[in-house]
C-alpha cells in the first residue's frame, strides 16, 4: 500500500493482496478457477499492507457515520447504490438545512441538483490530487446532463437566482465533508511517514 495521498489510503485500505499479474492468471485460465495456496513470496509485502491498512481503516472507522459514508462514495473500493443514496441523503439534509426557504417543487428538483453536483465533485476528486476539470461547469451542460441523465427539467431563465447559488452551496458542502472524512486520514499517513 503507498501512502501517496489520503484519498488514495482510503481507497487501498480496502484491499487484500494476493497473487496477481501474469501468475494468477495462467493459474486461473489452466484450472478455471484460482487456488489458495500456502505459500508466500520472501518479502512482508503482505504483513505490511495489512498493517497500514489497518491504521487507515482504524482512522476511518473512528469518523462520525454521515462524514464515513460520504468519504466511502468518494473513495471507497466498494462502493455500491445504497453508499451513493446513503451520501446524496447527507448533502441533500445538509443543503436544505443552510437553505432559503423553498417551494415544494424546487426542493424535489433540489434532489436531483444534488445528484447532479455530487457526480460532479466526485468526478473531479477522484483518482489524484483533485486535479480533473469539472466536466459541467457551464449551465447549459449541466441543464443538458440532467435531463438526459435524470429527465429532470430546470429552467435557463433566471439561473443564477434559482440554482446558482444551490449549486455552488452543495459544493461547499462536498468539500466540508471531504475535509473532514480526509483530515484523520492524512493525519495517520502523516504521523506513518514521519516514524519512518
Amino acid at each position: 500500500m503507498k501512502l501517496n495521498s489520503a484519498r488514495q489510503a482510503w481507497h487501498d485500505c480496502a484491499y487484500n493482496p494476493s497473487r496477481g499479474g501474469l501468475s494468477g492468471l495462467a493459474e486461473r485460465s489452466v484450472l478455471g478457477t484460482a487456488v489458495q495456496t500456502t505459500d508466500r513470496g520472501v518479502t512482508a509485502d503482505h504483513a505490511m499492507h495489512n498493517t497500514l491498512a489497518g491504521w487507515v481503516q482504524s482512522a476511518i472507522a473512528k469518523l462520525h457515520p454521515q462524514v464515513q459514508v460520504f468519504g466511502e462514495f468518494m473513495y471507497g473500493a466498494r462502493s455500491c447504490d445504497d453508499i451513493r443514496e446513503a451520501a446524496e441523503e447527507v448533502i441533500f439534509r445538509m443543503v436544505q438545512a443552510k437553505s432559503p426557504r423553498m417551494t415544494a417543487a424546487k426542493r424535489e428538483k433540489l434532489e436531483w441538483v444534488v445528484k447532479g453536483v455530487m457526480r460532479r465533485y466526485r468526478y473531479m476528486h477522484q483518482g489524484g490530487q483533485s486535479a480533473n476539470a469539472d466536466p459541467l461547469a457551464k449551465p447549459e451542460a449541466f441543464r443538458a446532463w440532467l435531463w438526459e441523465e435524470f429527465g429532470v427539467q430546470l429552467e435557463s431563465t433566471n439561473w443564477d437566482r434559482d440554482w446558482g447559488s444551490a449549486v455552488t452551496l452543495i459544493f461547499e458542502c462536498c468539500e466540508d465533508l471531504d475535509r473532514l472524512a480526509l483530515s484523520p486520514v492524512a493525519a495517520v499517513i502523516y504521523k506513518m511517514k514521519s516514524a519512518a
